[in-house]
């Protein structure tokens, strides 16, 4: 919780995705097929899958961005999850003609997911509301990394008024994104902070992105764990927690929501990695995307239990 006792506010802006999951024991070759053993339709999208962990988490959650025509089904079946989830849908905005996007995702044996995905183009021509409307009582702001194109001047307005912004990076980034300059910490998986650094080495890529940006910078790695760069500029890792994953897809969403919860709750970068880990850990050991991001109660009763499990360590490199 903030100073006051009451629970902070954050801003997540992005474009849910309607998610149509398989449940598979291999993923089919090219030209084959496969029988499922499950099917779900669930919502997602990296800021929403975000947005219902903080909600769970105990935040309070508001959502900015576009979504398909108010006639088609997508679109209702998402506002009505979020609803369900206590998330805050004012500022989502209906696109006339416009299609809210859907996946088809297939998650095999061992939890990891393959997708395919259709995105509208129309919505990234979305017009956000007024920036005092949207950052009023904003103690943080979460953004999808794909959302830049009519975000960055919302996101710089946040950041001149003191609010933390968090990017969630899923793809690689333009070295001339804008968002890598108006965000305050930029989290990134692996795979993309190396193809944004042009390096195939986590800590040597976070140092050379850090030459072109003052923001926080780290890497999630899985079950490797996450790396950062201090406020030395020195590099640090946090273990992963282990556990049994049966389902990976959303846990860098979820890592992400909570991490900016507990800054957006005045704690330490370090306790935030801890909190998220832990987290986006218990969200692997059950189906659902997004919607397995596990209550507060949960999180806190396995961090009792791992505590003093998991080491800090700075890596040798």
């Amino acid at each position: 919780m903030v100073a006051s006792g009451i629970a902070p506010r954050i801003l997540c802006i992005g474009i849910p995705v309607r998610d149509l999951t398989f449940r598979v024991e291999a993923v089919p070759e090219r030209g084959s097929k496969a029988n499922a053993t499950h099917l779900a339709e669930i919502c997602g999208g990296n800021a929403l899958n975000a947005a219902i962990a903080m909600a769970r988490l105990g935040g309070r959650v508001a959502f900015a961005g576009p979504m398909g025509d108010a006639r088609e089904t997508s679109s209702g079946f998402i506002l009505e999850r979020m609803a369900a989830e206590g998330i805050d849908t004012t500022h989502v905005l209906r696109m006339p003609g416009a299609a809210t996007p859907v996946s088809a995702i297939i998650i095999d044996g061992t939890g990891e997911r393959t997708l395919a995905i259709y995105r509208d183009p129309a919505l990234w021509t979305v017009k956000l509301p007024d920036a005092d409307e949207l950052l009023a009582d904003c103690q943080a702001v979460l953004v999808e990394s794909r959302c830049g194109t009519f975000c960055i001047d919302l996101c710089v307005e946040a950041r001149r008024r003191g609010i933390p912004v968090i990017v969630g990076v899923d793809r690689a980034m333009a070295l001339t994104d804008g968002l890598l300059t108006a965000a305050s910490h930029l989290l990134f998986a692996s795979e993309q902070v190396q193809e944004t650094a042009g390096v195939t080495e986590d800590g040597e890529a976070l140092k050379r992105l850090a030459r072109l940006t003052p923001a926080f910078l780290a890497a999630t790695r899985g079950p490797r764990g996450t790396i950062w760069l201090n406020e030395a500029g020195a590099l640090e890792e946090r273990p992963a927690f282990p556990v049994e994953a049966v389902d990976t897809l959303g846990a860098g969403d979820v890592f992400h929501g909570a991490f900016t919860l507990r800054l957006a709750e005045g704690e330490t970068v370090r306790e935030a990695l801890r909190f998220a880990a832990a987290t986006a850990a218990l969200k692997c050991t059950r189906h659902g995307g997004g919607l397995a991001a596990p209550q507060r109660i949960e999180v806190e009763e396995f961090l009792g239990e791992a505590r003093g499990a998991a080491p800090w360590r700075s890596p040798r490199l």
